[in-house]
């Protein structure tokens, strides 16, 4: 359950390629505390390139983005991007890869050590310190990428296209799980998911922003309320994926709403 209070905010975003297509126009969206929001729309139409505005990556042509009420202008520590390929570095093991989003702070090694098993721990690894990428699985190096995301104590963590290059075995299993894992740190106060996969975001989102047309713009916000955990096999998980579907169809036939 969300709170009253706003942790990031995005107030009519707009950017325009180098090209001078302008990707999206006018959008704005917020998130509340404790929520997982997704970001969904046709391929092409920007979902990763606003992720990346909202962590201060990149910075909108219009519009502004606001963490906790603050104009985000650069990236801040306070918000953590996890990428769409899964990004462990192969000469550290587990630990070492978690370690490493402390370095920025000068956390000394022992206190980096503590912190960084203590997030192997709630990402399920604590066995597992001491092997190399190429020894564990992709899962498992999905949640070593995670563990080192939330050890830099992020306020917002942003995910784009997370599980995307896991067998869809892993990806379930690790879907179940992940909600937990996330919202089970006490500072991360919410989530932004990105991600092309419908069934993925009901199963996961609080609620949905729709993005359609070009430029791009918020057609739809969905609110999911199915009690957790969700089966897609479920009569309402079907009526969201087909109301997805609706305003995933040409931008034409709809009015943006909210």
């Amino acid at each position: 359950m969300s709170s009253n209070q706003k942790i990031l905010e995005a107030v009519d975003i707009s950017y325009t390629f180098q090209n001078g297509f302008t990707v999206f126009d006018g959008v704005s969206l917020d998130v509340y505390e404790s929520e997982l929001v997704a970001i969904v729309g046709p391929s092409g139409v920007g979902k990763s390139t606003l992720l990346r505005i909202l962590g201060g990556f990149i910075q909108p042509h219009r519009g502004e983005v606001r963490l906790l009420g603050r104009r985000i202008t650069s990236p801040t520590p306070e918000i953590a991007l996890i990428h769409q390929s899964i990004v462990t570095f192969p000469w550290m093991t587990a630990l070492e890869n978690v370690m490493l989003s402390l370095k920025p702070k000068k956390v000394p090694r022992d206190e980096a050590k503590k912190v960084a098993r203590k997030m192997l721990e709630i990402v399920g690894l604590t066995e597992f310190e001491d092997l190399y990428p190429k020894e564990m699985s992709g899962g498992m190096r999905q949640r070593v990428a995670i563990a080192r995301a939330l050890a830099a104590d992020p306020v917002v963590l942003l995910m784009d296209e997370p599980f995307s290059h896991l067998d869809e075995l892993t990806a379930e299993g690790l879907r179940q799980e992940i909600y937990q894992i996330l919202f089970s740190v006490n500072y991360l106060k919410a989530v932004v998911l990105v991600s092309h996969n419908l069934n993925e975001v009901i199963e996961l989102a609080d609620k949905i922003f729709v993005l359609n047309g070009s430029p791009a713009r918020v057609v739809k916000l969905i609110h999911v309320d199915l009690e957790r955990p969700r089966n897609p096999k479920d009569e309402r998980f079907a009526e969201y994926l087909d109301m997805l579907y609706n305003f995933l169809t040409p931008v034409q036939k709809h009015v943006a709403q909210r």
